[in-house]
């Protein structure tokens, strides 16, 4: 099957892009073939390939007149958008943060469900695989949160369990003990706000760091709370973080269950919490998919192969189940 559709001047050259590097990309994923010439383009391929290519095309170009940059980025965002009925200018117009020249907004559905469940609830718990823009979305939240004084602090926070590695006798005060456990979070600031203004707020408590043991007994108030990592929580340990919520505070807690570092024996709070607040009032349960790692593509692959393998293994040698 073959369709052509004349394309607005700008949408033409956003399309072509460099050597014609989008046109590349975008025949790759829409599985087509796809010409242009001027600005008529051309796709070419199997009835409902190019069916659905010319809806993601005309969903382009209506971005690109409205002045938004087309890169290979752009059409994920736009395919996983149609895919799941949502509209791509509502995701790729939503800008949580701008730092020089960086801009930060969501770049999936679930991205931006994960947003909006953070600006609607008091609690947001984001679940899924690495690379999916948990951490780092809830981070930017956070600086706007401060920088609009809608908080008074940031407190970032991981439980004290190590990947196969020992850290208790590393050289150095608590600060550059925990640094290990933190740095995706200070890398995450980093990208927001400049060194220095980072390394102000952590001299004067406006950010704080601190191993998920050090809240027992407080009271957070005015505070933005990140807890990373979760899946390393005990259910009685995600009680007590949970149970430190003070007035005008905000939580997130962002952890993958299928990357639990504790013993096989002892369940994962973030596990058992799923069950026990599912459709509590204010509390928001986001869950990412492979489809959602907006890391290198082979970050995605390796995610799904993995994935794969555990459907595969034998019951035996899959992580122990709360009874």
């Amino acid at each position: 099957m073959r369709t052509q559709i004349e394309l607005d001047n700008a949408a033409a050259a956003e399309l072509a892009g460099t050597g014609d590097s989008m046109l590349n990309a975008l025949s790759a994923q829409l599985n087509c073939d796809l010409i242009l010439r001027g600005n008529l383009l051309t796709i070419d391929g199997e009835p409902d390939a190019v069916q659905a290519a010319a809806v993601v095309v005309r969903e382009l170009s209506a971005l690109a007149v409205q002045g938004h940059e087309i890169v290979p980025s752009t059409i994920e965002v736009v395919t996983g958008a149609i895919d799941q009925h949502e509209d791509p200018a509502a995701i790729l117009e939503d800008v949580i943060w701008r730092h020089r020249s960086t801009k930060i907004a969501p770049k999936t559905v679930n991205q931006k469900r994960y947003v909006d469940s953070i600006r609607e609830n008091t609690i947001t718990f984001g679940i899924g695989p690495a690379g999916t823009g948990k951490t780092f979305l809830a981070v930017a939240l956070a600086a706007l949160a401060l920088h609009r004084r809608e908080v008074n602090r940031i407190i970032l926070t991981r439980p004290a369990v190590e990947a196969g590695e020992r850290l208790g006798f590393l050289p150095g005060d608590l600060m550059a003990k925990v640094d290990p456990y933190l740095r995706p979070l200070f890398d995450a600031l980093h990208d927001m706000l400049e060194a220095e203004k980072v390394t102000q707020y952590l001299e004067r408590g406006v950010i704080e760091v601190a191993p998920l043991a050090f809240m027992r007994g407080r009271t957070l108030n005015d505070s933005f709370i990140i807890l990373d990592e979760a899946q390393n929580t005990t259910p009685e340990q995600m009680k007590m973080f949970l149970t430190r919520l003070g007035f005008n505070s905000k939580v997130v807690v962002t952890g993958d269950v299928t990357q639990v570092d504790l013993p096989r024996d002892q369940a994962s709070g973030l596990s058992a919490v799923s069950e026990i607040l599912d459709g509590v009032q204010d509390i928001g349960f986001v869950r990412f998919g492979e489809e959602d790692v907006v890391r290198h593509k082979l970050v995605r692959r390796i995610v799904a192969a993995y994935n794969e393998h555990s459907q595969r293994q034998a019951p035996e040698l899959r992580p122990a189940k709360r009874a």
